[in-house]
């Protein structure tokens, strides 16, 4: 049987040894909402709490009008007098601390029995208690990695590290690790995946030994100083102001030039001008209106929805503090957070699908929003999972062109010229393909904007006029393409056309398209996706051309 390792031996978690979580990752995962549950309770009965330790333990300060006596006939609406009248006070506190010990023990026992190994070719996890699981995600099918550093997980310098996995559920997840050992990590799986072979490295110091120095003077040879309890308290609160203080993206990772800001000013803006503020006004006047005609029943339908909207709202903002998208070797990387941080890695070639968007109220400002399709994400709902989707909640025209540079390296070049008519233009400029005018009577406020043009192995699809939207389509990780004629396309001699990529927020598909141009389109598509397919080697970025 493989020996476990424990994970503050050695930072090298890529040796193919089974290592354990964080020695904090019972409490973070669950000890936390325990402790939550316990204070509730305890502070709802903390008058009664009061008055049973007075009887116990000074009734002498009670009343001379209370009697004990007096509680017997409420052993039915109040547990805690019954135990006290009943003597059954020492029994309750035994089971109690029972109760602690086998939670205690039930979280130890998890942690000591979730494990996982990182091979040349898988990552596989291993927990359970009573019931075990043994999981194994290859390498090769990462779609992305996320580290989640979340308040309570920095004040104990650890991190979450969620691996996107292409499949349905497919996705591992290791909660928690040291917080530079989850860096760590994910590099060592990132370069797995590209297929670059595993260099050879110097022995790694273990962390005790790595994160702590010494308050003495310089050693002796041969002798080794242990570091005082002073040294080491020191030294562990510099760390956790120094990972406080450390930017989400390592300067040295990524040139400058490649780096996208978003100031605070536009962020709070462009929420304040978002969608939501519509049903914000919305709640309001009706919220209003109840209060002037007396309709208590219209308080209590959308108060509570008021208070989920601006909720809504403040956590939009909050994740959108310190974000910022830039190219590093291993592919995109994106980070966002205040106090609590997250920072995405996509590696090359998992983008399926590219969607930039514009909401009405932000075209005087030329804000836009850039969505992607990944494998392995959800289709729909606003959680954490489809957050990681989001790629630039709100940039300018410059911000887009360089964040679909970093999504689409390979085709930069050849979509210069296309991006600006795909935004904001209509008609057939730069080899864009438009909608007839019989598209009006289905399409009558967008059919203008309808368009489809092949550019760089990239298909853009071009639509919309109250939210206008820019739809880029990599041939090569393209699953299929349709027509569509229904009767009254049919009749219009019109058609539809969808491209097939991955589940995701996106629907690439262009609403209205002369027949003629339906079936062209269809034919030059299938036959670039094809020979796209063969030649892109974007997945093994590791590689070098020769090898592949």
């Amino acid at each position: 049987m493989s020996t476990v390792q424990p994970l503050p031996a050695t930072r090298d978690l890529a040796d193919g040894e089974w290592h354990r979580l964080h020695p904090a990752s019972p409490l973070l995962r669950g000890g936390l909402v325990f402790l939550a549950v316990l204070g509730f309770i305890l502070a709802n009965l903390r008058e009664r709490l009061v008055e049973v330790f007075l009887v116990l333990f000074a009734p002498g300060e009670l009343d001379r009008d209370f009697a004990p006596s007096e509680w017997e006939g409420e052993w039915a609406e109040d547990p805690i007098t019954g135990i006290v009248v009943n003597g059954l006070v020492g029994w309750v506190l035994a089971g109690f601390v029972v109760l602690i010990v086998l939670v205690i023990l039930g979280f130890w026992f998890a942690w000591r029995m979730h494990s996982f190994r990182v091979t040349p070719e898988a990552l596989e996890v291993r927990s359970g208690i009573l019931f075990r699981s043994h999981r194994s995600a290859r390498l090769d099918r990462i779609q992305g990695i996320n580290v989640t550093r979340s308040l309570f997980a920095r004040l104990f310098g650890a991190a979450k590290l969620d691996v996107s996995v292409a499949g349905q559920s497919g996705n591992v997840d290791l909660s928690y690790l040291g917080s530079a050992q989850a860096d760590r990590l994910r590099a060592d799986l990132l370069r797995l995946a590209s297929g670059a072979r595993r260099a050879a490295t110097a022995p790694v110091l273990p962390d005790a030994a790595a994160d702590v120095a010494t308050d003495g003077g310089p050693a002796a040879p041969g002798e080794v100083l242990a570091p005082s309890l002073a040294a080491r308290a020191g030294g562990l609160v510099n760390r956790r102001v120094d990972e406080f203080l450390a930017p989400e993206l390592d300067p040295s990772l990524a040139p400058p030039e490649s780096v996208v800001r978003i100031p605070l000013p536009r962020v709070i803006a462009s929420t304040l001008l978002g969608g939501t503020m519509v049903w914000f006004v919305v709640f309001v006047a009706i919220i209003v209106v109840g209060f002037a005609t007396g309709a208590p029943w219209l308080l209590f339908s959308f108060v509570p929805a008021l208070i989920g909207l601006v909720s809504y709202v403040w956590t939009r903002i909050t994740k959108s503090l310190r974000y910022s998208i830039a190219g590093t070797p291993d592919g995109v990387r994106i980070g966002s957070g205040l106090l609590s941080t997250s920072n995405q890695t996509i590696p090359p070639g998992r983008v399926h699908a590219v969607e930039v968007s514009q909401w009405l109220l932000w075209r005087p400002f030329g804000w836009w929003t850039v969505r992607v399709n990944v494998a392995g994400q959800p289709v729909i709902g606003s959680g954490d999972p489809n957050q990681r989707t989001l790629v630039l909640p709100v940039g300018t025209g410059d911000d887009v062109r360089r964040v679909i540079g970093l999504l689409a390296p390979d085709a930069a070049h050849d979509l210069a010229g296309v991006i600006d008519a795909g935004l904001v233009g209509r008609g057939d400029a730069h080899g864009f393909t438009t909608a007839p005018r019989r598209a009006a009577w289905i399409r009558p406020t967008s059919w203008r904007r309808i368009g489809l043009a092949v550019a760089g192995g990239v298909v853009l699809l071009r639509r919309g006029w109250l939210v206008r939207s820019l739809v880029l389509v990599p041939l090569a990780r393209m699953q299929s393409v349709a027509i569509a004629r229904g009767p009254v396309r049919r009749g219009l001699r019109l058609a539809s056309l969808r491209l097939h990529t991955v589940a995701g927020p996106i629907t690439p598909q262009v609403a209205a398209l002369d027949r003629a141009d339906a079936d062209a389109a269809f034919e030059v598509i299938a036959a670039e996706a094809v020979a796209n397919a063969i030649r892109d080697r974007s997945d093994h970025w590791g590689v070098e051309p020769d090898a592949r």
